[in-house]
């Protein structure tokens, strides 16, 4: 195996830096406008906060006294939990992603480095770096999914240099970043079966696929109120797995082109590519056409595992290495009008137009106070309240206080008073009406 010099170290330091930092920005800006994406950002900021008391990762935005591990299992949440108790703020898990995809960057930078030349692996690492699939998750605020880029990375840098026990030791931690990521596991083991390491591949498949039915089937039932996995039902919905796959055809296509087009097609020469195939399965089979195209964090996890996959078959097939113009044209063609891209735009970084009001009604709920809200204001408030979403409060807790912002269109009610009170009862009175921003507060 060849090693790396100490300045391809750094390069691929330096690259790394570049790319979070930009990254960084990129998210902190979104958030200091009150950019709404979705409710996710709470729902893991509400499990962090739950596991760094120490605790339970209860996510009452799900419903009062959720327990986050009935919905998705990723335990390996729990390790931002230190950062939080010290750093106890939305942009501290949203910092933690953009240092994971920064880490990624570097290992396949320095990978890419070692086995193709500087010059080469620093354009495929940048190309990484700058890839769609982690702007969409940068965009789409924390995701779990995010620690399993360093830990794909880690794996495919593992089999680049042929050092299948890392492989092995690497991928393993997968199982605690999401409950599908078991077939991934699985799917390495038989590429490792493809490499002659049957015995180890053999054993990873066992334990990718065990894990997950042990997982899917006891673990989240076992959490999960309605003693069930939720998201079986979204495999083919109610017009089953194959009319649902058959949909949305031309979208699927685009994302598959994509997804392998910014490895200049190279990445389809490695067995290694095999391990965007679960994910795609389960992503074209379910009923949420959000799962289908380039958007949101679904493309996050296949980027590093198309990159891998390109330097595997170049390592391999010296002709290939054309493939990085390729993957530079491609990657320069994403970055139009992409997340990143608006970081040349003054506006970024300019107050946004209701920025002085959201603030203020959020400095008008008292730290530690119930809240019922809508996501335009969810993530800004777990921090220091306590949390709920309208959607799902149900009738067990009566909030202190019933914020929305019907300024947002997002469909929150208008008459917050009136809403308060035919839901939770008693009498509520306005006490903040500015900008769309509406706070109702129990007397």
């Amino acid at each position: 195996m060849t090693s790396t010099s100490r300045g391809q170290r750094l390069l691929a330091g330096l690259l790394a830096v570049a790319v979070g930092a930009a990254y960084g920005v990129l998210t902190l800006m979104r958030y200091r406008r009150f950019t709404i994406s979705s409710w996710d950002h709470a729902i893991f900021e509400q499990a962090v906060k739950g596991y760094a008391r120490p605790g339970a990762p209860i996510v009452d935005v799900k419903g009062p006294g959720f327990n986050i591990l009935g919905d998705h299992f990723s335990p390996i949440d729990a390790l931002i939990a230190p950062f939080y108790r010290v750093f106890p703020s939305a942009q501290t898990i949203l910092l933690a992603q953009v240092v994971l995809i920064a880490v990624s960057v570097a290992v396949i930078a320095l990978v890419a480095m070692r086995h193709l030349g500087t010059v080469t692996g620093a354009v495929i690492g940048l190309a990484y770096g700058l890839s769609f699939g982690l702007q969409s998750g940068v965009e789409a605020e924390f995701h779990e999914v995010a620690f399993g880029a360093p830990l794909l990375a880690l794996a495919g840098a593992a089999y680049v240099d042929r050092r299948f026990r890392a492989v092995v030791l690497w991928s393993l931690p997968l199982l605690l970043v999401k409950e599908d990521l078991g077939l991934t596991v699985a799917v390495i083991g038989g590429v490792l079966w493809l490499a002659g390491e049957r015995r180890r591949g053999l054993q990873l498949v066992g334990v990718g696929l065990v894990a997950m039915a042990f997982i899917v089937l006891v673990i989240v039932p076992a959490f999960n109120p309605g003693d069930t996995y939720a998201y079986t039902s979204s495999l083919g919905g109610d017009r089953g797995i194959l009319t649902t796959l058959l949909d949305g055809t031309d979208r699927k296509l685009a994302t598959v082109a994509l997804t392998v087009g910014i490895t200049g097609l190279a990445a389809l020469a490695s067995p290694w590519v095999l391990l965007v195939l679960p994910t795609f399965a389960w992503r074209f089979a379910g009923d949420n056409a959000y799962y289908w195209g380039t958007e949101w964090h679904y493309s996050m996890l296949p980027m590093p595992i198309v990159f891998i996959a390109m330097i595997d078959a170049m390592r391999r097939r010296p002709p290939l290495r054309w493939a990085t113009v390729a993957a530079v044209v491609v990657t320069a063609f994403t970055l139009v009008g992409s997340p990143l891209a608006t970081l040349l735009d003054s506006e970024t970084y300019d107050e946004a137009p209701r920025a002085d009001a959201a603030r203020e009604v959020i400095a008008a709920v008292p730290d530690g106070a119930t809240v019922e809200t809508d996501i335009a204001m969810m993530s800004h408030l777990v921090t220091d309240h306590t949390v709920y979403w309208w959607g799902t409060i149900g009738d067990e807790v009566d909030p202190a206080y019933v914020l929305f912002d019907a300024g947002a269109g997002i469909g929150s009610p208008t008459d917050v008073v009136g809403y308060a009170e035919d839901t939770h009862g008693g009498t509520y009175e306005l006490v903040y009406n500015r900008d769309g921003y509406l706070l109702a507060k129990r007397r």
